[in-house]
């Protein structure tokens, strides 16, 4: 999931997501000066990159909650996130150390990628590619949420979600999408706002 892409480029691509998944952005500039999304994403690249050295972990922590206190978004340094991740508004937004998120995926405001032990080793939630996740919604433990996979807003996921599936509910319930081979964001928009 992780790609070791250059600093500039996944930014671009970044800006790029925001553009493309928020039909309120207007321009890139807007989008450069005023996303806290696209904000914590880049300065969870910067921090991931710090992580990989030793030496750099307690500098990488500190820098990170840094942005969380600036973005209200609060992204560990160890999570692996794929390429053109858009969090729209963004606020209360949680991704634990060990998540592992895909590509083309959208969170919304309010989502906590977390855990449910204590213990050392995978605790959080592995997301798949072109995923969207509800305002809201909360996937906990060392789950797999599959591709193209619709979490609808206030959710509580506990289980794993397979391909092209839609889960709503507390504790959230697995039903097929209309037609797996369309995307996520196409599938009702009640469910994921």
């Amino acid at each position: 999931m992780h790609d070791h892409q250059p600093l500039f480029h996944q930014m671009k691509e970044d800006l790029q997501a925001a553009i493309n998944h928020d039909p309120a952005a207007r321009n890139l500039v807007e989008v450069f000066l005023s996303y806290p999304g696209v904000h914590a994403v880049w300065g969870y690249r910067i921090t991931h990159r710090m992580w990989a050295h030793e030496r750099m972990k307690t500098v990488a922590r500190v820098f990170s909650q840094g942005i969380r206190t600036f973005t209200g978004i609060e992204i560990h340094p160890a999570a692996e996130l794929g390429r053109r991740l858009f969090i729209d508004h963004g606020m209360g937004v949680v991704i634990g150390e060990t998540a592992e998120v895909g590509d083309d995926v959208v969170i919304f405001h309010g989502t906590t990628l977390g855990g449910v032990s204590m213990s050392e080793g995978k605790r959080h939630p592995t997301i798949g590619d072109r995923v969207v996740i509800g305002s809201g919604a909360k996937v906990l433990g060392p789950i797999t949420i599959g591709n193209d996979v619709a979490i609808g807003a206030n959710a509580v996921v506990v289980k794993d979600v397979p391909d092209g599936n839609t889960a709503v509910g507390i504790p959230a319930n697995n039903r097929p999408s209309h037609g797996t081979t369309e995307s996520a964001e196409h599938i009702d928009p009640a469910i994921w706002i």
